[in-house]
């Protein structure tokens, strides 16, 4: 089973919920495909870590073959090629990859290199196996990095949890393309149902079956509480506003391993998901 965590926003609680249903389950897999800024290995402190270099084709020009016909030029939609007094200019930083230029040259002017974006760790907490997504500064997309992470993820038979990128981008689209059940998590404030609504209206657009967490509650309020029962979104989970919780996080501590409350907490919220699924895919069939 796949639980794709996401949140429209970073600092919602999406890392703290996967990380943690992470280690609520006997053996699991935990993947962070928040490739910009992933912070899941700060609580998992993997060990015996090993560590793949990720790489992308960027095009290469020969200017003698080049007859400045401009057909790549036109092609591209990044503007990453320009023809400027009677050579071919590439501009690394903002090519994607797509490799269209190559197929269209006439004259074979265009060859690929590999050109490095990134890089998968993968390693050992307890019994989690921990994969690491991280984006070289500057590069100009990371998804490339996102389908190696799923791609791992398919041969394995254990629970997967997906540490989402924040907000509903292509990158988050790539993130929950396998799950079999979305988690929302959100914040108890207006800002927090406008980022909320942002991945309700993801998961919905891909029809994937999910329910929201309302992370940081307190009592009176809460209008992300009040979105879900306006959209009949199943709350799976309401998280206090908790100094203990605040300040074992803080500390990069897996709640759920130090705090046997914090453990049932979680525990339940898996346990309420995993019949979530169920129940979707038996209505499904």
């Amino acid at each position: 089973m796949k639980i794709a965590v996401l949140s429209g926003k970073g600092g919602a609680g999406k890392t703290l919920v996967s990380v943690n249903l992470a280690a609520v389950e006997q053996e699991s897999a935990y993947i962070d495909c928040d490739i910009e800024e992933p912070n899941g290995y700060l609580f998992f402190k993997p060990k015996d870590v090993s560590v793949e270099e990720i790489s992308v084709k960027i095009p290469v020009v020969d200017n003698e073959l080049s007859n400045g016909c401009r057909k790549c030029v036109e092609f591209c939609n990044y503007n990453a090629l320009a023809f400027i007094k009677d050579k071919l200019l590439i501009f690394d930083e903002i090519c994607h990859s797509c490799g269209g230029c190559v197929l269209l040259c006439p004259e074979k002017a265009l060859t690929e290199k590999d050109k490095v974006i990134g890089k998968v760790e993968k390693g050992a907490s307890e019994q989690v196996t921990v994969y690491t997504g991280i984006l070289n500064i500057g590069e100009a997309s990371g998804i490339p990095i996102i389908d190696n992470l799923i791609e791992k993820s398919r041969s394995s038979d254990q629970l997967t949890v997906i540490d989402c990128p924040p907000g509903s981008a292509c990158s988050v689209i790539e993130s929950i393309k396998d799950a079999d059940y979305c988690i929302l998590v959100a914040e108890p404030t207006l800002f927090g149902v406008h980022n909320l609504n942002m991945v309700y209206e993801l998961v919905k657009l891909f029809n994937k079956p999910f329910g929201a967490v309302l992370n940081k509650c307190l009592d009176g309020e809460n209008p992300a509480k009040e979105f879900c029962i306006e959209k009949g979104i199943k709350i799976l989970a309401k998280i206090p506003f908790d100094n203990d919780l605040g300040m074992l996080t803080s500390n990069a501590e897996i709640a759920a391993r130090k705090s046997d409350r914090f453990k049932d907490l979680f525990s339940d919220l898996l346990d309420m998901v995993k019949k979530e699924a169920q129940n979707e895919a038996v209505t499904k069939s």
